[in-house]
């Protein structure tokens, strides 16, 4: 990316390498986003917060949201002329980058025949035999409209299976904002979750049990002392809402052991990894089978789609085979349905998850090379093409050590990058995605405005 395809006020950034081979800053640059400020005065009117989404406020990096017009490759132009290198990818739908030729193509010739017709289509067919190709637990899988969707109705359908009632979550994932989940934990090993916002009352969530992510002993004493009133465990193989926090070894294989020797049914929410970490997700990377497994993102090809699935004889107790219900309008919608298609099919291209892997894998390294050299201290988790620069100089393993990062630092970060034309998520505590559509010249770049924006934060340090 050339520096003169950002839209900017006053000249860009000036830099020379120091001695010791980092950038020293000599000129700060501003962009121009006098259109997003007026459309964000006139959605507070209208939307609460003004956004249709709470992180998009960017309440947690300052400044007021950017309103997007389009998205091309890896970048996305907004409504002030501003182009950026985009690392949300939408929160990962967008794996292939934005406006994939064939992704349009495929909901243009969808739309052209209709968009809805809350009927049975044979493409509904041919992405769900792609599903079951794909991630070697699901034997049967119901379409639904997102990733939220898809984890209530599977622990819908877990409870009516085991006929049970508690549920354990883990501290720091998130898992939609269906009221049961949206829990956190207290003090002790294993705790009822209270209610993580108002509108939920406590009984809601009073069979939630929340641990903490990787702690394999709490879980087996939790499992211990309530294990035959535990319908399910519902977990992100690896945790990418609290920032992104692989599992440990030994911590999903220990769920699997567990859940098999109390009858538990195990649920992996690979609405982020499913597609995204390999072709048959986080249970292909691992080599964990859950019996249930909920997808989303990047199975709708940028479009709202969710899906569960698992074990016959589990998704045989949906109606109407069973007696649990779930039902949906717009569920396998055309439009969705050939976006996840064409998407899908793009994966399977020779060496496209290889190319992804070295990528993803450079950003990293020389992003935490540059960081370290420079004496600011982060710690960069990645699993495949989804990662976080957490501002902490210790390991993020979990949420209470997610939680020891310094939010002011990232939001110092976040304002220089985007300030370069680089696009991260509005939060410490998200994930970044690198897309196929991001080539060498946009990780040269990224690098090089990143060692500006660091060099800056320690100048910053040193002056206070």
């Amino acid at each position: 990316m050339a520096a003169s395809s950002i839209s900017i006020v006053c000249t860009l950034r000036y830099v020379d390498r120091t001695a010791s081979g980092w950038y020293t800053p000599r000129s700060v640059i501003r962009v121009n986003f006098s259109r997003s400020n007026e459309l964000y005065q006139r959605a507070l009117r209208v939307i609460p917060g003004g956004v249709n989404s709470p992180v998009r406020a960017f309440k947690s990096v300052g400044g007021n949201p950017v309103f997007i017009s389009r998205g091309e490759g890896a970048y996305l132009l907004d409504e002030d002329g501003n182009r950026f290198i985009d690392y949300v990818c939408s929160w990962g739908p967008l794996i292939l980058g934005h406006a994939h030729p064939k992704v349009i193509e495929a909901v243009c010739e969808a739309a052209r025949h209709g968009t809805s017709f809350g009927a049975a289509t044979a493409r509904e067919v041919e992405l769900a035999e792609m599903i079951t190709q794909a991630v070697s637990s699901i034997e049967k899988v119901r379409l639904v409209n997102s990733g939220t969707e898809a984890v209530m109705s599977a622990i819908r359908v877990a409870r009516g299976y085991t006929g049970r009632t508690k549920i354990i979550k883990f501290e720091g994932c998130y898992h939609g904002h269906a009221d049961p989940l949206l829990a956190k934990a207290g003090s002790g090993v294993a705790t009822f979750g209270l209610p993580d916002s108002a509108g939920v009352p406590a009984g809601v969530t009073a069979d939630t049990i929340v641990l903490r992510y990787n702690d394999t002993e709490g879980v087996r004493q939790a499992i211990s002392q309530y294990g035959n009133e535990i319908a399910c465990v519902v977990v992100e193989p690896v945790a990418g809402n609290m920032g992104v926090v692989p599992p440990t070894k030994e911590f999903l294989t220990c769920l699997r052991e567990l859940c098999d020797k109390h009858g538990i049914v195990l649920i992996f929410d690979e609405v982020i990894t499913g597609f995204r970490v390999a072709f048959g997700g986080a249970q292909e990377l691992f080599g964990v089978r859950a019996d249930m497994t909920c997808l989303g993102k990047i199975l709708g090809g940028g479009l709202p789609v969710g899906a569960y699935g698992g074990k016959r004889e589990i998704m045989d107790v949906v109606a109407p085979t069973g007696p649990v219900y779930q039902a949906g309008t717009l569920s396998g919608n055309p439009l969705a349905v050939a976006a996840g298609i064409a998407t899908l099919r793009a994966l399977q291209e020779p060496g496209f998850y290889q190319r992804l892997e070295r990528t993803a894998a450079r950003l990293e390294q020389e992003l935490t090379t540059i960081a370290r050299g420079l004496d600011v201290p982060v710690h960069c988790n990645r699993v495949g093409s989804m990662m976080t620069l957490f501002f902490t100089p210790g390991p993020v393993t979990d949420y209470a050590s997610a939680r020891t990062s310094d939010t002011n630092r990232y939001a110092q970060f976040f304002r220089g990058m985007l300030e370069r034309g680089v696009y991260l998520a509005p939060s410490q505590f998200e994930a970044a995605f690198v897309s196929a559509a991001h080539s060498d010249t946009e990780i040269d770049y990224t690098l090089e405005k990143a060692a500006e924006v660091l060099a800056s934060m320690r100048e910053i340090d040193s002056e206070s």
